[in-house]
């Protein structure tokens, strides 16, 4: 089968008896191959640039998280302070750069070695045609190795991140017990007691809904508001003129009680912990505004705190 190079016509034949279709005809006999032939570097070229690339990429931006975290300085120690001599900085920011390209080294690295390794192997099956094959290798290889080094600084800041993400977690509970906390202060001074119940605050001013937000997470229930007998001003008693006051009461037992119109001054209130559930080992308790594991207790020696429950009139 013969293809005119002139209409793309297929026919049975050769060129020298001309086309079936358009009658065109070679005028003589093709070139014979030359007997040496220069070896391809283009392949070559293409898996050494692919790698030396990739290499690139996660240096400038290692470099760039370097920039990002060196302190201002004057242009005379500019550029000592931005690139740092330290290894240690430069594998923190190695860590952020690799934090920055995880998406994007993960389908790339798929793409890139795949394309590699299978025009690799078509080199290898006419080695005689290509040259550069130490040079193809070593940009194999540096593709290979910019992800594995990406998950290697991951897999190493993993446990850090975790932890961090704990603290932030356990700091938003800590921010809701001090949030309740400024609003019982702040309802202490304008009434002169702590509330009875956490529904009172709804009495204060909440521009910002930070209240209404703190006691819609929580049980309003569990807050305990108490009265340190030892605080309570002790009242004179009247003296009747003119009057004997004859069977004096000596009952010890009712003179301590407070009267009806108690003011609270201490409080307990549990909070959940960073799992939001209440019940688990990471509870906190907030004791007159101290913020402690509900684990360890907050309530002093030497204190007789009367509750709402234990008060009679």
């Amino acid at each position: 089968m013969t293809i005119c190079p002139c209409c793309g016509f297929k026919f049975v034949g050769t060129l020298s008896e001309g086309c079936a279709e358009c009658g065109a005809r070679s005028v003589g006999e093709a070139l014979p191959k030359p007997e040496h032939e220069l070896p391809s570097y283009g392949r070559s070229l293409l898996l050494a640039v692919t790698g030396a690339l990739m290499v690139l990429v996660f240096l400038t931006q290692t470099i760039i998280a370097l920039m990002q975290r060196a302190p201002r300085v004057t242009p005379i120690l500019a550029l000592s302070s931005v690139l740092p001599l330290d290894r240690w900085s430069w594998v923190a920011a190695g860590e952020t750069a690799a934090w920055r390209l995880k998406w994007i080294a993960i389908p790339v690295t798929i793409i890139v070695l795949w394309g590699s390794l299978k025009i690799y192997r078509s080199m290898l099956k006419s080695s005689a045609r290509f040259c550069g094959l130490g040079y193809a290798k070593t940009g194999i290889m540096a593709s290979a190795l910019v992800p594995v080094l990406i998950a290697v600084l991951i897999g190493v800041t993993v446990p850090e991140r975790l932890h961090q993400r704990q603290l932030g977690l356990e700091a938003a509970s800590y921010a809701l017990g001090y949030r309740l906390d400024r609003a019982l202060l702040e309802y202490s001074a304008r009434y002169g007691t702590l509330p009875a119940d956490l529904k009172d605050l709804d009495r204060l001013p909440d521009p910002d809904g930070s209240i209404a937000a703190a006691l819609s997470s929580l049980d309003a229930s569990a807050y305990k508001p108490s009265a340190d007998l030892a605080a309570l001003p002790k009242q004179k008693s009247q003296t009747l003129r003119g009057a004997v006051i004859r069977n004096a009461s000596l009952d010890t037992a009712t003179d301590d009680l407070p009267g009806e119109a108690l003011s609270f001054t201490n409080y307990d209130l549990p909070l959940p912990g960073a799992d939001k559930l209440m019940g688990t080992e990471d509870d906190l308790f907030v004791h007159d505004g101290i913020i402690k594991k509900a684990s360890e207790g907050v309530h002093g020696p030497g204190t007789t705190p009367v509750s709402t429950t234990s008060a009679k009139p």
